[in-house]
């Protein structure tokens, strides 16, 4: 197999490195200065067992590229870039006959849970991935990953449900790759239980580390409870905390690098870059568009969802607004 990572950030970029040294091939797709950087440079991961430059063809367009049978599509964008994507990769021809989006698997390694959906419509073999990696990706060419000695954990199941022998196959690469793969026939419950951690990406992106601030906390924990009520009320089931600590305790620690940038959030990371866009919608407006069809009010997801939108659109600094601030926002919402 070959794994076209669509997408060549933090999980895309630490994916692709680690499936690189385990000697499988790897294709980047990336754009801007990160498309200028890795195909200039090559693609450095550092990681705590040492740094390594992995000179690795990239692609900034699928016109660049001839698919064939054995490519697998890992989409590592974030949510609100997947539609252009999945357009961009779905019709394009594989070798022998037929479409990708015929044809090919893909994988969706992000947070969220609506790009399977988006996915669906356009190919056929769409597979769910729940993505435990603690990545950091601020500058071109260059993704910290400070997962040991596990890169990161990735449970992988067919979507809407089920498993299958390329779901196994894939997850035994991954797993040449110090990336643990779990392959279970209820993908979405992990990726919903992952959204829910997700809900506190907004308020650290606007606010700052979590850690130690109490008011950040509180805003996370009612954020949560409004999450997990309108889960509730949609009838949807969601892995709790005890068994993702279960399936994943005692496998990764994190182990920080000195001098490198501070591990953050996707969300964080976004801000630090000025990309002008944030995943906010479908983390926090998940819940927010979950509550509005099934009658749950959701002002604090909602304040988090508009806040974290403006804070890209006007490109402000991330964590620059007090917690005290935005509580107060929520206040006069709820």
């Amino acid at each position: 197999m070959r794994y076209i990572m669509v997408g060549a950030g933090a999980v895309g970029g630490a994916i692709g490195g680690r499936l690189a040294e385990a000697g499988l091939e790897v294709v980047l797709v990336a754009r801007g200065a990160q498309y200028e950087a890795v195909r200039t440079g090559g693609l450095r991961l550092v990681t705590p067992d040492g740094p390594r430059t992995h000179p690795l063809p990239v692609v900034d367009r699928p016109e660049a590229l001839d698919l064939t049978p054995d490519d697998v599509l890992v989409l590592a964008v974030k949510t609100q870039d997947s539609v252009a994507a999945l357009d961009a990769w779905s019709s394009r021809p594989v070798a022998g006959g037929g479409t990708a989006g015929e044809l090919l698997p893909l994988i969706c390694a992000q947070n969220g849970v609506e790009s399977e959906r988006l996915a669906l419509r356009r190919f056929r073999h769409v597979y769910g991935m729940c993505v435990w990696l603690p990545a950091t990706f601020v500058r071109p060419g260059e993704v910290f990953a400070a997962g040991t000695p596990l890169t990161g954990i990735l449970h992988l199941g067919r979507y809407p449900a089920g498993t299958d022998a390329t779901a196994g196959r894939i997850a035994a690469d991954l797993e040449k790759a110090k990336l643990l793969a779990p392959v279970v026939p209820d993908v979405m419950r992990w990726k919903y239980g992952k959204l829910l951690s997700n809900l506190a990406n907004s308020i650290e992106a606007v606010t700052g580390p979590l850690a130690g601030n109490h008011a950040a906390l509180d805003l996370f924990e009612r954020a949560l409870a409004e999450g997990r009520a309108v889960l509730a009320a949609a009838g949807i089931d969601a892995v709790g905390r005890e068994e993702q600590e279960q399936a994943r305790g005692g496998r990764m620690r994190i182990e920080p690098f000195d001098g490198s940038p501070r591990g953050a959030s996707s969300s964080w990371q976004s801000l630090s870059r000025g990309t002008g866009t944030i995943e906010a919608d479908y983390l926090n407006g998940e819940i927010v568009l979950l509550g509005r069809e099934h009658g749950v009010p959701t002002p604090v997801n909602d304040v988090l969802r508009r806040t974290a939108n403006a804070f890209a659109r006007e490109r402000r600094e991330p964590g620059s607004m007090p917690a005290a601030a935005l509580t107060a926002l929520v206040d006069a919402a709820s």
